[in-house]
């Protein structure tokens, strides 16, 4: 059976080896073995599941949680030459219909459906009568409540899977399952323990990265100018929050468009679709957008804002390089973010218990954002690799800038909050230390004050900036609702008193991903133009790896050609020609003139 799913991968994926734990997992179902799968993003999860569906009689049954993944997942499948289809809301009933008796007519190798689907009585009856050999429970941490994104439709698998005419082999896969997760879904599934198998949460692609106690937005201008053509998302808190961020970066000529639960669904529809076919390169979005997107060239993911747990920002974060190249995860911390998150809990619903799992798991994520130490362990010990080894690739592995001794401007400032009896925010905190010629400041004889001016020598901002510096670093906290008052923490005292020193690290520049060639550029506008006649997204015709490989392998034969990454007997036929006539007419170029290129 394993020499089959090699030559199915070949064949129908254009893909020599497993990734780790492929191999394994796919063993396991066609023995008929129920499996847990735990595994990165990225790290090939639905190769699991669509291999044995290949391989098995019948029809695999794919439950998945958002309809944009569905129609990605079929339209690749398609594109490969697999029987494939989705029946789900955005579809007419009759259409649903149509699909669902072809499906029981055996006419789809996969079937992809969403959870909520199972509820309704009609549908169950006619899974009854499909031959279902594999059910596949796609992001399964859903099914438990432990988990950050909690579907009760997914604990109506079970009922589901035992009224079907005979038992199908069962695999979950995710890639964000604590160990208290990943027991939930052994139970509610009733998989043995004995049939977990984790391939570890490392993705060595990906460069993690944490800013804090610096301007955002300048840090996100400098990043957007050094990497304007790359795709990438950047995810923000709230609503305002990613309407004020995508107006600011339309303004300032970037291709960006917004998505969030407040737009109409046509809005939604069209902005992801945009972004997914590369007519726009940043995505603004709350975490309404994309768990499971399958965008393989998203080459960063800044998070604006900290979310609430590691497993939202991991599973987040792991939207960028599901290709295999090299991306960026950049977090920028702002204080504010813990109060804001401490609101969300708190207006929740949740039962007692379940709040108090939250505010547990929102220390964690705050402890990464301080953490001085490697940040990919941080989040694998995290997920229970307890002997996590440093990745020497994160911005404080590599974090080279040099400590400058802040103590006595710290202290003045410290001073200051202290001198007004921590009734001020940061805002007028700033105008008292500058010396500003204001009128608040007079009426309450601020300007009397012993610091009054201490730091006139520096601009307002530099002081601000200084000030969320000293918030991040946790010597200052912000209390209080929409006019938070700064106030001295445990931290600070000693500071105040001369007994500790304070260094201060010089500001974190961004960085530019890796510069494509010329050819490369060529065969990413032949991708779109192919993307564009057959209405699907460019990464399903070839992911960015595979045209890097073309542009250096330089392929002018069909076996040159099937040794592409990503190239299987469906594509060369589809598209070799096409790809090949690109690369011989730059070769004959460069060879004419060799010194333009």
């Amino acid at each position: 059976m394993q020499d089959a799913a090699h030559d199915v991968l070949k064949k129908y994926f254009g893909y020599d080896h497993f990734r780790t734990g492929q191999d394994q997992i796919i063993s396991r179902l066609l023995s008929g073995l129920d499996t847990v799968g735990i595994m990165p993003t990225g790290g090939g999860k639905s190769l699991c599941y669509q291999i044995p569906a290949l391989l098995l009689p019948g029809t695999t049954l794919v439950i998945s949680p958002l309809i944009s993944l569905m129609k990605d997942q079929v339209d690749a499948l398609k594109t490969a030459g697999i029987p494939a289809t989705f029946i789900n809301s955005s579809l007419p009933f009759s259409e649903s219909r149509t699909r669902l008796s072809e499906a029981a007519d055996g006419r789809y190798k996969l079937v992809y459906i969403a959870p909520e689907r199972l509820e309704l009585p009609f549908f169950a009856r006619e899974l009854e009568r499909m031959n279902i050999s594999l059910v596949a429970v796609d992001e399964a941490h859903c099914i438990s409540q432990w988990g950050h994104d909690f579907r009760p439709s997914y604990r109506m698998i079970m009922t589901i899977i035992r009224r079907l005419p005979e038992k199908p082999v069962v695999t979950a896969l995710t890639a964000t399952a604590t160990p208290r997760v990943t027991e939930d879904i052994c139970r509610l599934l009733g998989i043995s323990e004995d049939g977990v198998l984790v391939t570890g949460f490392a993705r060595d692609n990906l460069r993690f990265q944490v800013i804090r106690g610096q301007n955002r937005i300048a840090f996100l201008k400098d990043y957007l100018k050094k990497n304007r053509d790359q795709p990438g998302i950047i995810y923000a808190a709230t609503r305002k929050e990613v309407d004020r961020l995508n107006e600011w970066l339309v303004k300032e000529g970037f291709a960006a468009g917004n998505y969030h639960a407040g737009l109409s669904e046509e809005e939604r529809a069209s902005n992801q679709e945009r972004f997914l076919y590369d007519d726009l390169s940043v995505l603004v979005a709350t975490n309404a957008f994309g768990m499971g997107i399958n965008k393989s060239n998203v080459r960063w993911v800044i998070h604006y804002n900290m979310p609430r747990n590691l497993e939202a920002y991991y599973q987040e974060a792991g939207r960028a390089g599901r290709d295999g190249e090299k991306s960026d995860c950049i977090l920028l911390f702002s204080p504010q973010d813990i109060r804001l998150q401490k609101f969300f809990i708190e207006q929740s619903d949740m039962e007692e218990e379940l709040k108090k799992e939250e505010y547990r798991k929102l220390d964690q994520m705050i402890g990464y954002c301080h953490t001085e130490s490697c940040l990919q362990a941080y989040i694998l010990r995290y997920f229970g690799e307890v002997n996590a080894e440093p990745c020497h690739r994160c911005g404080n592995c590599l974090d080279t800038r040099r400590k400058m001794d802040v103590t006595e401007e710290a202290q003045k400032v410290l001073s200051c909050v202290r001198r007004v009896r921590e009734h001020y925010g940061k805002t007028m905190v700033a105008k008292v230390l500058a010396g500003a010629d204001d009128q608040k400041i007079k009426k309450f004889k601020l300007d009397r004050l012993s610091t009054y001016g201490i730091l006139s020598s520096r601009t307002q901002r530099d002081i601000s900036e200084f000030i969320d510096f000293l918030t991040a670093e946790q010597y200052l906290v912000q209390m209080g609702g929409a006019y938070p008052t700064l106030k001295l923490t445990e931290k600070s005292l000693p500071v105040l008193k001369g007994e500790a020193r304070l260094f201060r690290k010089g500001r974190v520049r961004a960085a530019q991903l890796a510069v494509h060639n010329e050819l490369f550029e060529r065969l990413k506008k032949v991708r779109k133009d192919l993307a564009q006649k057959e209405y699907v997204p460019p990464y399903i015709i070839f992911s960015d790896q595979s045209l890097r490989d073309m542009s250096a392998a330089l392929p002018s034969t069909d076996h040159e050609f099937l040794m592409i990454k990503g190239v299987g007997q469906q594509k060369l036929e589809k598209y070799g020609r096409t790809f090949m006539e690109e690369i011989a007419a730059y070769e004959a170029e460069q060879a004419k003139d060799p010194a333009a290129h």
